[in-house]
């Protein structure tokens, strides 16, 4: 009778307890160095590049792997900007320059990608030298995102909208609407 307890006292120490304490000492970490956490949020194993430039709200969940990767040169910020009760799955990647902004309460599935900018493509010069162009991405409230979705620059989601997996969005969809495919395309509309 002791035994199956102990076992079960032991997992929930090791599972529980000691994963919520390395959350906490974590954010905490990222707090002190400048990162914006809010109330009731804590961070799993992310990566990141400049920890200054990332603002996230209240009650958010995410979950491991998720890289923020501002990539620029310092400069003041936050420019990666995640409001309330936002879910982060597994694996997602801010790749950014400019900034982007999430709105409260939306879902975002795994392995999806953000990346504001591109590179130029002159001929008879190394693209990976060639400046690009950079635009900022907006996501509005109450978004989904299936998983492996790519957000492109310039892209603005209304709120409400509902992406579907594996989709590539490179241009701005309306409010309260289904759009999926690549190239995304038109589903219908939300009722």
């Amino acid at each position: 009778m002791l035994k199956p307890f102990l076992h079960k006292l032991s997992f929930y120490i090791r599972f529980n307890t000691y994963k919520k304490i390395r959350k906490s000492l974590r954010t905490s970490k990222y707090k002190f160095l400048g990162m914006k956490v809010g109330k009731g949020t804590f961070l799993p194993i992310i990566g990141v590049s400049w920890p200054h430039q990332i603002s996230i709200g209240n009650y958010c969940r995410l979950e491991n792997g998720i890289s923020f990767k501002f990539d620029g040169i310092y400069k003041d910020g936050p420019n990666i900007i995640i409001e309330n009760n936002v879910f982060l799955g597994a694996n997602v990647e801010f790749n950014i320059r400019k900034k982007i902004s999430i709105g409260a309460d939306c879902l975002i599935g795994s392995n999806c990608k953000f990346i504001d900018h591109d590179h130029g493509f002159k001929l008879n010069e190394l693209i990976r030298s060639q400046g690009g162009t950079e635009q900022a991405i907006y996501i509005g409230k109450d978004v989904w995102l299936g998983s492996n979705v790519i957000v492109l620059k310039g892209v603005t989601i209304g709120d409400g909208a509902i992406i579907g997996a594996n989709s590539l969005v490179n241009k701005t969809i309306p409010a309260n609407e289904i759009w999926a495919g690549n190239p995304i395309k038109f589903i219908k509309k939300r009722q």
